[in-house]
């Protein structure tokens, strides 16, 4: 058990260190996020990254399986 939040743990930093390059290749900004902007506010939800980032880990963990 230890190990695998070990391995979750250093998964999140290193996302978190490619976070910038990750937005220059358009994830985040697919068609089917949910963008509103107001005149002092806007409001972000990305649902279709978050759908294939499941698929994508999930695909991943069932190789592990």
């Amino acid at each position: 058990m230890q190990k695998i939040l070990i391995i979750i743990g250093f998964l999140v930093l290193l996302i978190g260190f490619l976070y910038p390059y990750l937005k220059k290749i358009g994830l985040g900004k697919l068609p089917g996020d949910i963008i509103l902007k107001g005149e002092n506010s806007s409001f972000y939800f990305p649902i279709v990254t978050c759908i294939i980032l499941s698929i994508v880990i999930s695909i991943i963990f069932s190789f592990f399986r």
